[in-house]
């Protein structure tokens, strides 16, 4: 034990100069043979240095050297590439179809796939156009159902999945989605459809896209509504769903975290995407990205329940807008302010989101109400869809609201979510 304690030490350090090694050159190279290489080279020659200086006062230093040296490094090898090569252990699914589903190549380079419910009849002009959450995390099938409700009501609706998510195109570098990709996206997507005005249903991300668009185009948007809306402060940190799910289910999820290759990927995610890309292709992450929201997806409701288990997402179009290099989206609420588009808030009791994300488009919004549903999640449209549709309905029928709007801003008594 005195002699094996030393040598763990000594292949453990080994093991993180190698990891150092393989994140500082990916951090400046996406070839993925020279930082892997460069992540080899310096473990193997830290081993040898430091086996060397471990077992100098063996006194049979030169055979049991040279063991220790072999098995070590043959170890630390094998355990390399394990790391690298092994595929994840979930097949990559995809995600489901939905009838008269199509896809257009916008004018971005975005192949985009999307539905279009027709309007019975059509009483409106402005078609609907609902955008996804996440980022990356579409349910083209499920969204299409509840929300293709409100072409009974005169709407053409429209619902697609992102760039880099669902059935639509992944991007040869993830550093492509950003804000101003999907912006770019939507436009072009309003432009294809023909329609001079729209009217935006977000949920999360989706509420964030929705509210930039506005302050960009507000010309085109008669109404917006924001469900479970993401900060409009471009400097605010994220928030976790795993604070909302039970012991077991948290250690599952930090278990399957855990995987060598993931915590290698999701690294060198931080330094340098399109480098992760090369060592993990888009087919083995949005595996491991499905997998891991399906662990998750409890926390988004009020019961605990799960919801939908989903298929098909975007790990990268969600990865890097979280990265450490990602690009940095402009602050547009002074612009969303001056446009004064009418917008409904749709905040849930149980929301992970906080509270003051909220309240911060009731802050901007010159026309703005927000409306509280006790007993729904972040996805409060699954767990309340009755009450959530009627409001939506009303609003956009600028009737009274069947849900008497919030009052005041502090924060609910019974609001589950951080402040």
């Amino acid at each position: 034990m005195k002699r094996l304690l030393p040598l763990i030490l000594a292949f453990g350090v080994s093991g993180l100069g190698g990891l150092g090694a393989l994140v500082a050159v990916a951090a400046v190279s996406a070839t993925q043979a020279l930082y892997l290489s460069a992540g080899l080279v310096v473990f193997v020659g830290a081993s040898i240095a430091l086996v060397a200086l471990v077992t100098r006062g063996w006194p049979d230093r030169t055979r049991g050297r040279r063991r220790a040296m072999l098995i070590g490094t043959t170890a630390g090898i094998i355990g390399f590439t394990f790391t690298v090569v092994v595929p994840p252990a979930e097949p990559a699914l995809p995600p489901e179809p939905v009838a008269s589903q199509t896809s257009v190549l916008l004018p971005t380079g975005s192949r985009i796939a999307y539905v279009r419910r027709p309007a019975t009849p059509r009483e409106h002009a402005e078609p609907i156009i609902f955008l996804h959450g996440g980022p990356g995390v579409p349910d083209l099938a499920g969204d299409t159902a509840y929300f293709g409700q409100l072409a009974r009501d005169g709407h053409d609706v429209y619902v697609y999945a992102h760039i880099g998510s669902g059935a639509s195109a992944r991007l040869a570098d993830p550093a492509g989605y950003t804000m101003d990709r999907h912006l770019a996206d939507l436009e072009a997507f309003r432009r294809h459809i023909g329609a001079d005005q729209v009217t935006l249903i977000g949920h999360s991300f989706g509420a964030s896209l929705a509210a930039a668009y506005v302050a960009d185009h507000p010309s085109r948007v008669v109404k917006t509504v924001y469900s479970s809306p993401g900060d409009l402060d471009p400097a605010a940190g994220g928030a976790s769903l795993t604070p909302r799910l039970s012991l077991g289910r948290k250690l599952e999820v930090y278990a399957y975290l855990m995987r060598p290759r993931d915590l290698l990927a999701y690294t060198v995610v931080q330094v340098n995407p399109k480098a992760a890309h090369t060592l993990t292709g888009d087919a083995d992450m949005d595996a491991r990205f499905d997998a891991h929201y399906n662990r998750t997806r409890s926390a988004l409701r009020c019961d605990g329940r799960p919801g939908p288990e989903l298929h098909g997402l975007g790990a990268y179009a969600n990865l890097y807008p979280q990265s450490a290099v990602r690009s940095r989206t402009r602050d547009r609420r002074a612009d969303l302010a001056r446009a004064g588009v009418p917008g409904l808030v749709i905040k849930g009791s149980c929301d992970y989101l906080s509270w003051s994300s909220a309240i911060g488009y009731l802050d901007v919004l010159r026309k703005g109400r927000l409306v509280y549903l006790r007993g729904a999640g972040h996805n409060a449209y699954q767990e309340r869809p009755n009450a959530f549709l009627a409001t939506v309905r009303a609003f956009l029928a600028d009737d009274p609201l069947p849900v008497r709007p919030y009052q005041g801003r502090q924060q609910p008594p019974d609001f589950e979510g951080p402040a």
